[in-house]
């Protein structure tokens, strides 16, 4: 294809995605759902499971092959600004009265989710993925069961105004540790399914980022706070085209420099925009600059090309259907349940320790960044693909409804008044959470 005909199809793929997207997203607020949900079902409308049965002809002259390297790249680039915005938006000084909470959270979240995932791949094998070699489908199926959208969590606490409230810290938390143990689990699983067990490598890559982290929060962070406020100062609140560049010249880096370890650059972009947690005319300012643009553009793309790779084809008979709800019900019991006993075992009160729960359930965004591994490095068929994917997208859509119940029945002496899923930017006033002692309440 020459560039000319490129730039057409990329143009109307463009078009077609981020309208999709929004008309989605407009869908799923007015259902009380998260943007986001409306998102990634836009993302799966536009797969072959709808439109490529409905109009086999229309879907493929709209998503040409050709293309498919170019939006997978934009796709990632947009995670990794993506979970920038997500870092530098959460205040992670409530981690002090939270001490060693998410550990214990992400300890069982991990755990209790794998160990379900083992026993299902092992019950499923031979009827899902019988060409597929046993141990690496199974150890795929527990490690897909255990990660948490840390991304989409983000979104879903901004969207309900709790992303800078203690039990949103603690969550956010608990699911990045999830998540970074989840990438190394992730290469050590795709290392046995090519070479063999690496476990030096594995244990490298954790060392790696242990020291990088200490990097960026004690000898960088520092630094980097001082440039943020000389650059608001600048700008007289807002970041010039200049401090802009150096930002995403360092977020880039970042960015690289996790990946190159091996727990993928979205992880590199998330601790750099934690370094900036607490400095606040600074996140306002680079939120002006980076938010909408990242939401309405970068993230679509992603959605719609998991979507393209979902075929309900490929489920065939009621015991593959039965098999795919087993999928589900291990993960929901998995996260929700074992989340929400461990949350209660750190000394929550029932009622957040079950949000705790609802929350960490979600899964969408980073559970389908690993089964789009899974399915290109041949651990994963088209079937257990759709099985993964369906418990993903369950499971993140259940979230808001169980998470308003929680809400909801909150007493007064825990809980103050929650807005209503809406959308608005990073940091709005209509989002900011607050409990019965914090200060009084945003106009």
């Amino acid at each position: 294809m020459d560039t000319d005909a490129l730039l057409a199809h990329v143009l109307i793929q463009l078009a077609v995605i981020i309208g999709f997207a929004r008309l989605g997203g407009i869908a799923a607020r007015r259902l009380g759902q998260p943007v986001v949900c409306g998102e990634i079902a836009a993302g799966l409308i536009l797969g072959p499971s709808i439109l490529g049965n409905l109009l086999p002809g229309v879907s493929a002259e709209i998503f040409s092959r050709d293309t498919a390297e170019a939006f997978t790249a934009l796709s990632e680039l947009g995670l990794v600004l993506l979970l920038f915005v997500i870092g530098i938006d959460f205040d992670f000084q409530h981690l002090k009265a939270h001490k060693g909470k998410p550990f214990v959270v992400s300890a069982v979240g991990i755990t209790l989710p794998f160990a379900l995932g083992l026993g299902v791949g092992l019950l499923i094998h031979s009827e899902v993925a019988p060409n597929i070699d046993k141990l690496t489908f199974t150890l795929f199926i527990g490690l897909t069961l255990s990660i948490t959208a840390l991304p989409i969590l983000g979104r879903i606490l901004i969207e309900f105004g709790l992303n800078r409230a203690p039990l949103g810290v603690l969550t956010i938390t608990s699911a990045a540790i999830d998540d970074a143990i989840g990438w190394m689990l992730l290469a050590l699983v795709t290392s046995i399914a090519t070479t063999g067990a690496d476990w030096g490598k594995v244990g490298l890559m954790m060392v790696e980022t242990l020291g990088y982290a200490l990097f960026i929060f004690v000898i960088a962070r520092p630094v980097l706070k001082r440039w943020a406020r000389s650059a608001v100062r600048r700008g007289k609140g807002v970041l010039g085209l200049n401090d802009l560049a150096v930002l995403l010249v360092l977020l880039l880096c970042s960015g690289l420099v996790t990946h190159e370890i091996g727990i993928f650059a979205i992880f590199g972009a998330f601790m750099l925009g934690a370094a900036f947690y607490d400095e606040a005319e600074f996140r306002q300012a680079v939120l002006m600059k980076l938010n909408d643009f990242v939401t309405v553009f970068f993230l679509p793309i992603f959605f719609t090309y998991t979507g393209l790779r979902t075929d309900i084809g490929s489920m065939s008979g009621a015991l593959l259907w039965a098999m795919c709800g087993l999928v589900v019900a291990a993960g929901i019991m998995g996260k929700l349940g074992g989340c929400t006993l461990a949350a209660r075992a750190t000394g929550l009160p029932w009622r957040d320790s079950y949000m705790v729960g609802v929350l960490m359930n979600a899964r969408a965004l980073m559970a389908l960044i690993v089964i789009n591994v899974g399915l290109t490095t041949g651990i994963l068929n088209s079937t257990a693909f759709f099985m993964l994917v369906t418990m993903a997208v369950i499971t993140t859509f259940m979230t808001a409804p169980l998470l308003r119940l929680g809400l909801k029945k909150a007493p007064e002496t825990s809980l103050a008044h929650i807005p209503e899923p809406a959308e608005a930017a990073i940091g709005s006033p209509a989002f900011q959470w607050r409990s019965v002692a914090s200060s009084s309440p945003q106009s």
